[in-house]
């Protein structure tokens, strides 16, 4: 599958300081069903869970936003 940023995803990965790296890695080898989606991730180097919003298109993986989950637990 082919996995694209918009351009919303790559400014909050920056004002994050996410790398991109770290949310291919958790999109990575995961069956995704069609439609918008969100995952939480715990990550390693943050104090809070990442929360990644995607919507899946025939074989495209469009990443719509990605943030620290502030309101969720603190790691």
């Amino acid at each position: 599958m082919k996995i694209k940023f918009s351009r919303h995803a790559q400014r909050r990965a920056k004002l994050y300081k996410i790398p991109e790296a770290t949310i291919l890695k958790i999109l990575d080898g995961t069956e995704w069903n069609q439609g918008n989606q969100e995952i939480i991730e715990n990550v390693d180097g943050f104090n809070y869970p990442l929360k990644i919003v995607i919507s899946v298109e025939d074989d495209v993986i469009t990443v719509i936003s990605c943030y620290p989950l502030k309101k969720g637990i603190k790691t």
